[in-house]
């Protein structure tokens, strides 16, 4: 079937004055950047990628992944943050090379086959419906530091109502608003670590009765690896160091959007690389030293208990309210807020940006490609904001099940996501090696070929293989957790769902535009 042409048919675009060869580009996709508004600057693609990975994880999922591993948690972060990091640079040495909205999904879709990036757009589209309502469901925690007598459900509307209004912008617009919600998160979190290590500097007493001190990563409860590798705790259930791994891979969750957003980057060979490389001291600053600080100020076993109010705290206001600056406490708690609402903000742009490039793949309706005049897919914004809104009904009936189940199945979306990022990128080299790179790659072979990508992925023979068999290792680790042990059967159904979902969107189309066996037949 045409659908499932390989990229070792495929071949190269035509440049001016060479001979025939048919454009490899999915029907449709060669335009897709087209109607949206190259206007994105480097300042806003530095910090939108910087909004999709602070947010729910680090600031409230973080108490999880401490319990099970301690200060231990430290190490997990430098490993999953290694992971993310080379999983983003293979994602941007294609994004450098072809920028589109769609990115992964115009990629898999161009390299591999039509299916596959039905597959890939749709499950990323999927994984952020997910980590939407993971992030509405966590928004009444923080509205209920101040007003603990309103439901979640009605701070869950009332966010979902302003940040759709702000996606329906203009693209700038969107960018502005990131940057902004960045910054203060930014500010924040650096603030938090200042004031941290004076409370540790001056030795304070804790509400908890201990001295702040780095000491405490090694005194408190079992010392700096608790519970080993991986153990069974008191209660059955299995802990340490392996076993947060998956909450810590589901908190770097959003890095990939530096791909997404080349398609509307005005430089994206310069900003690109900019941003991917940034990477690396966010992972050190905002997750390994944020929370070394915390864990100094607050014995880890008393990280994510229920406050003297009987409310659960994000660690970052707990540090400050541990010591009596309640002052502190509730401008972080507002910082906290406001990093949700960034990370739903870039879910929501993230999303209809997808069902854009899908609708022009012929891989979603048609209607998911109309833009407003302002250039925003508006389509895909209200489509992904409608799906959301489910959010509100699910946090309203099962608030536990809104952040533990829905994101575990999110984690399982993401390692979809960047398994099939990897498995691209293989076949990404595989066509500029044969001579069938696109732009300025292309009619290239062979190392010359290789050797005139602009920003590689390092270690690239061995470094896809070493991040796929690190991906298999997280689900088999997800299989001992009751609450992730769930999204291990839904992923496997979930892709059996889209590959059933493709046929049967092929057939349509197909019959359609009168191209389906039985046309040929007759």
């Amino acid at each position: 079937m045409q659908e499932e042409t390989d990229a070792g048919n495929l071949t190269p675009p035509r440049r001016p004055g060479q001979g025939g060869g048919a454009d490899p580009t999915p029907t449709g996709a060669q335009d897709e950047g087209a109607g949206l508004r190259k206007s994105l600057k480097n300042r806003h693609i530095q910090l939108i990628s910087l909004g999709g990975a602070i947010g729910t994880g680090l600031f409230y999922g973080s108490s999880e992944s401490i319990s099970l591993a301690g200060p231990a948690i430290i190490v997990a972060y430098l490993i999953g943050g290694a992971a993310i990091f080379m999983i983003v640079r293979a994602l941007s040495e294609m994004s450098v090379e072809d920028p589109k909205a769609g990115a992964f999904s115009y990629y898999a879709t161009r390299y591999m086959s039509k299916r596959t990036g039905f597959v890939s757009g749709w499950n990323y589209w999927f994984n952020y419906i997910l980590v939407s309502m993971v992030e509405l469901s966590v928004v009444g925690s923080f509205v209920n530091f101040w007003f603990p007598s309103i439901p979640a459900w009605v701070s869950a509307v009332v966010f979902l109502i302003i940040i759709t209004a702000a996606n329906l912008m203009g693209v700038s617009k969107f960018g502005e608003f990131e940057f902004w919600f960045a910054i203060i998160k930014i500010v924040a979190i650096i603030a938090m670590i200042v004031g941290g290590l004076a409370v540790v500097a001056m030795h304070l007493p804790t509400t908890n009765g201990l001295h702040a001190s780095f000491a405490n990563w090694f005194n408190v409860d079992g010392g700096f690896l608790p519970h080993g590798l991986i153990s069974k705790g008191a209660d059955g259930q299995w802990v340490g160091l392996l076993m947060a791994l998956t909450v810590v891979m589901f908190s770097f969750g959003g890095t990939e959007l530096i791909g997404i957003t080349a398609g509307e980057a005005s430089e994206p060979r310069k900003t690109i690389p900019k941003a991917t490389n940034a990477i690396v001291w966010r992972i050190l600053v905002f997750y390994i030293c944020a929370l070394g600080v915390i864990m100094a100020v607050i014995p880890w076993n008393a990280i994510g208990k229920p406050n003297d109010k009987g409310v659960v705290i994000s660690p970052f206001v707990q540090i400050f309210d541990s010591v009596g600056v309640h002052a502190a406490a509730g401008i972080l708690n507002f910082v906290c807020l406001t990093a949700v609402m960034s990370v739903y903000n870039s879910a929501l742009y993230s999303n209809s940006r997808m069902l854009y490039s899908l609708s022009k793949q012929g891989n979603a309706p048609r209607y998911l490609g109309r833009l407003s005049k302002s250039g925003v897919p508006y389509a895909g914004v209200l489509t992904s904001a409608c799906i959301t809104a489910i959010a509100v009904v699910i946090v309203f009936l099962w608030p536990e099940f809104a952040f533990n189940y829905l994101m575990s199945v999110a984690t399982i979306a993401a390692l979809i996501n960047w398994s099939l990022i990897m498995i691209t990128e293989m076949r990404f080299r595989k066509a500029v090696y044969e001579g069938r790179g696109p732009g300025r790659l292309a009619g290239l072979k062979g190392q010359e070929a290789l050797d005139a990508i602009q920003f590689k992925l390092p270690f690239a023979k061995i470094a896809p293989w070493v991040l796929l068999a690190f991906m298999a290792l997280v689900v088999v680790l997800m299989c001992f957790s009751p609450s992730y042990r769930v999204a291990v059967v839904i992923g496997p159904i979930w892709v059996v769902v889209l590959l059933v979902a493709f046929q049967l969107s092929q057939r349509r189309a197909e019959k359609a535009t009168g191209t389906g066996p039985e046309a040929k037949g007759a």
